[in-house]
Formats: C-alpha cells, sequence, structure tokens
C-alpha cells in the first residue's frame, strides 16, 4: 500500500470520527412533541408556504431524535388561500404537548389556547433545549411568526398577516406571538404567545427589527 493510499485511509477515518462525534453531541430528545424553531430558514416569511414550514419542523425535529412523529408548524392561512384559510389550531394534532425537558405545555387544543397553558420564556424551548433570548437579552429574537388571532383561528384575507400565506418576503406582514410572554397586560410582555402584534414586513430585516428573528412554533400531531 502506497503512501498516498494510506493517507486517504486515515483521512476517511478521520472524517467519519468527527462526524460520528457531531452526531453524539446533538441534543436528542426523542419524546419532545412541542419546541420552537431554533433558527428561521432565512428567508424572513417565505417559508416555502405551509408545505414548506412543516418540512422544516420536521427536519429539525429529525436531528433532535424526534423525527418519527409527524410534525407541523402552528401557522393559519388567510381566506385568499388556495382552498380557503387553514387555522393553526386545527393542523397540530390534540395534544397533550411537551417540551425538550418533558415539561407538559398544554394538555389539548382547548388548554394550548386558554390561560393555563405553560408557555413563556422558560418552557418555550428550542429544539436542542434552549431558552430563545427575549426582552433584556440582545438580540431579542422573542416574535413567533402565526399569522393567527389568540384563539389559533385565521385572520380575514384582507389583512394581509400571512406574508402571502408564507411564501413571501415582500409582501404584507405578519401576526406575531412573544415566546417570553409572561401573563398580564403590561406593555413589554404581553400576554399573548400567538398574537401579540404584526411585524413592519415580511423581510429578514423587518422580522429583527421587531424582534424576531423568522422563528415559529412546531408541534407533533
Amino acid at each position: 500500500m502506497n503512501k498516498l493510499v494510506r493517507l486517504s485511509i486515515v483521512a476517511a477515518a478521520m472524517l467519519a470520527g468527527l462526524s460520528s462525534t457531531a452526531m453524539a453531541q446533538q441534543p436528542q430528545a426523542p419524546n419532545m412533541t412541542f419546541f420552537v424553531t431554533s433558527i428561521g430558514p432565512g428567508k424572513g416569511g417565505d417559508l416555502g408556504g405551509l408545505a414548506g414550514a412543516d418540512a422544516y419542523c420536521q427536519r429539525l425535529a429529525t436531528a433532535a431524535g424526534a423525527g418519527a412523529k409527524t410534525w407541523r408548524a402552528y401557522l393559519s392561512t388567510s381566506g385568499n388561500a388556495q382552498g380557503g384559510p387553514t387555522n393553526a389550531r386545527d393542523r397540530i394534532g390534540n395534544g397533550p404537548w411537551q417540551n425538550f425537558k418533558g415539561t407538559v405545555i398544554a394538555t389539548s387544543v382547548a388548554d394550548l389556547h386558554s390561560d393555563n397553558n405553560k408557555l413563556g420564556q422558560a418552557n418555550s424551548l428550542t429544539e436542542r433545549g434552549n431558552v430563545i433570548s427575549g426582552v433584556g437579552s440582545t438580540p431579542n429574537w422573542h416574535d413567533a411568526l402565526t399569522g393567527s388571532d389568540m384563539e389559533g383561528n385565521a385572520w380575514p384575507g384582507n389583512m394581509g398577516l400571512t406574508c402571502n400565506n408564507w411564501t413571501s418576503s415582500t409582501f404584507g406582514s405578519a401576526m406575531l406571538g412573544h415566546i417570553d410572554r409572561r401573563g398580564g397586560a403590561d406593555t413589554v410582555f404581553q400576554r399573548s404567545w400567538n398574537a401579540t402584534h404584526m411585524s413592519r414586513s415580511c423581510s429578514a430585516p423587518d422580522l429583527v427589527a421587531t424582534g424576531g428573528n423568522g422563528l415559529f412554533y412546531c408541534f407533533a400531531q
């Protein structure tokens, strides 16, 4: 065996080892059924529609060892969508849902959309088990894309709160919830995790400017 072949074998073995190490270091949570995306897809409100957002949830869940479940993005589409509006609450299954650490954040759809849910900065963890930085931190990424009202339903189509049904970074705006909500009605920590305010626009810079990074909620059906 010549020297070049030996070096190639050694290099391949080292790469395989590094790959195995990286996989071993990836936080795993096979029982997780809820998370906030740790980072957005990078195109502002253009998520590739509901199908693209669902696939993104599925990909992140798979990396965390929870890919055996069917994952859906908590997003509504408006009345001008093909086939009519879609309500976020109708696409996420029946619950219960638990985060990376096993904390049950809601037992049912009704519980999720009540004051009884356990959503907030401490429990709205990413697929890696991390807390999202919110008000008082730099950066502040506490906005979550939802396109929904507080009950998880779609807004009227003429309000344009879904970034053209999650296919555009240049058209309309997005309804946003606060990942770090604490309850109550003060002006900093609004009480709604899914419908607090709208974004300036659907571009990535404007989502950042209003306190986000194109993040959204993912639920296992």
